[in-house]
C-alpha cells in the first residue's frame, strides 16, 4: 500500500495492490483532477510491476482513467467478486 499527502500532511489517496494487480485506489474527491491519482498508479506500476486493474464497468470516469495511463480491456465479467450484479471490466496494462 503507498499513499499521497496534502501540504498538511494528510492522506489525499492510497493505492493497494496484490500479486501485480491494482486492488484497491482512492484519491479524495477535493483532489480529483490534480495529479494523485495517476501519481500512485505510476509508483504501483514502476515499483510493484502492476498490470492489472478490475473497474465496475458503470464507472466510466474510473475506465477512461486507467485507459487514459495505458490500460486496455481484455475481459468482462458480468458480477463482481460477490457475485453482485456489477460488471466488471478486466484491464491490462497494453505493452509500449
Amino acid at each position: 500500500m503507498a499513499c499521497v499527502r496534502d501540504a498538511d500532511g494528510k492522506i489525499a489517496g492510497f493505492i493497494g495492490v496484490a500479486q501485480h494487480k491494482i486492488e484497491a485506489l482512492f484519491v479524495h474527491p477535493k483532489f480529483f483532477g490534480l495529479g494523485r491519482g495517476r501519481q500512485l498508479v505510476e509508483y504501483a506500476i514502476n515499483q510493484w510491476q502492476v498490470t492489472d486493474v478490475d473497474v465496475n464497468e458503470q464507472n466510466t470516469q474510473a475506465v477512461g482513467f486507467y485507459q487514459k495511463l495505458g490500460f486496455q480491456a481484455r475481459g468482462r465479467s458480468e458480477t463482481d467478486g460477490l457475485g453482485k450484479p456489477f460488471p466488471l471490466l478486466h484491464l491490462s496494462l497494453s505493452s509500449q
